[in-house]
């Protein structure tokens, strides 16, 4: 179900930063963990991070010290922080949640977005 919208692509420079935010209802946030994947052309759809309702925090090794996954009860928003890009980060961004982490974590949750565009290009 498309119940997410997700926001924050752009182009940026490499080195520079993009805040990813990923809105929910109330009743899919309070109850569910969210994550992040990202599909480049070409590529198969790649695990970045997730976050669960407790805020426990897993990362892809390619990301880990440069993105961070964060949650926002007051908002029902999951923002992605990215620093630090590259061109290799340049991907369309997805957003999807689930009260499963692990059907989160393999990009299945039963609530997803439609994707942002991220491009890292001088």
């Amino acid at each position: 179900q498309v119940q997410l919208g997700e926001s924050g692509g752009g182009l940026v420079q490499p080195g520079g930063s993009l805040r990813l935010s990923c809105a929910a209802s109330g009743s899919i946030f309070s109850s569910s963990a969210m994550g992040w994947h990202r599909q480049a052309p070409g590529n198969k759809r790649e695990f970045v991070a997730a976050i669960t309702s407790g805020g426990s925090t897993h990362y892809a090794d390619s990301v880990k010290g440069r993105f961070t996954i964060t949650r926002d009860g007051s908002n029902n928003t999951v923002y992605l922080q990215m620093n630090s890009l590259k061109p290799d980060d340049t991907a369309v961004y997805y957003c999807n949640a689930d009260s499963r982490l692990y059907k989160v974590v393999v990009g299945r949750g039963d609530y997803w977005g439609q994707g942002t565009q991220v491009t890292v290009s001088s």
